[in-house]
């Protein structure tokens, strides 16, 4: 893939489900090194914009490009060029977490050293007494922070979160939002669907809020301001 070209390239793209729009119009470009957030409230179409990227959807109309691949044409080529960390992470529960992760390695094509493995669970804040522990007994938090290394340990140009920091609390949220920076530098472009304002406002160099299917505000740091952001989020931009 060129330097020049985008990692993310969505461009109006508009997407049907049973004759009712859920995307219309809609555009969005992340380039190398950049995060952008994606906010909106539920039914927004936040979801199924990472379905295109994921290849699970084929729109009406428009283009949709990982790292200059289409993934309904080719999904896995698509998929090997990026990260997904969903809201509710699919791991195995009778597996520890080294086990979890070395083992979703593997199924890549990118298996890494246990001592890597070990300093991700580390970086993304789990505890090392539960590194050998088995997930069945794990909160939310603890699972959280196992796909958060996964998804960190992966190499690829694209890493997309959908709402990465639901069940964290706020110190392991703040935590979470510094391990994006090293990942940011190495070039890897990061879209993050999320309702955490003040945290997108935090992390991102991009925000877009998008409202029944469209982009109906963006901005780009160092120009957020909260104040027209949460108007937008709230469905309330024309009184901003």
């Amino acid at each position: 893939m060129p330097a020049s070209t985008p990692v993310v390239e969505i461009r109006n793209l508009c997407i049907s489900f049973s004759g009712k729009p859920v995307l219309s119009d809609f555009n969005l470009i992340v380039e190398r090194g950049h995060i952008h957030a994606l906010l909106g409230g539920n039914g927004a179409g936040k979801s199924t914009t990472l379905s295109a990227l994921l290849g699970f959807v084929q729109p009406t109309r428009g283009e949709v490009r990982v790292a200059g691949v289409t993934p309904w044409s080719d999904p896995e080529r698509a998929r090997a060029h990026l990260a997904y960390l969903p809201e509710n992470v699919a791991l195995y529960d009778h597996l520890t977490a080294l086990e979890n992760i070395d083992y979703l390695l593997s199924l890549s094509g990118g298996r890494k050293p246990a001592a890597a493995i070990t300093d991700a669970l580390r970086a993304a804040g789990l505890q090392e007494a539960a590194w050998q522990q088995r997930l069945a007994g794990f909160s939310k938090g603890m699972r959280q922070k196992v796909a958060i290394a996964l998804a960190l340990m992966r190499e690829v140009p694209l890493l997309l979160l959908d709402e990465p920091t639901s069940g964290l609390d706020p110190g392991a949220s703040a935590d979470f939002h510094a391990l994006l920076q090293p990942v940011r530098a190495r070039g890897t472009a990061i879209l993050m669907v999320t309702h955490d304002l003040l945290g997108a406002v935090e992390i991102a160099d991009r925000i877009s809020v998008l409202d029944h299917g469209r982009i109906v505000h963006e901005a780009e740091r160092p120009d957020f301001d909260l104040r027209t952001l949460h108007a937008h989020f709230a469905g309330r931009g024309h009184d901003a």
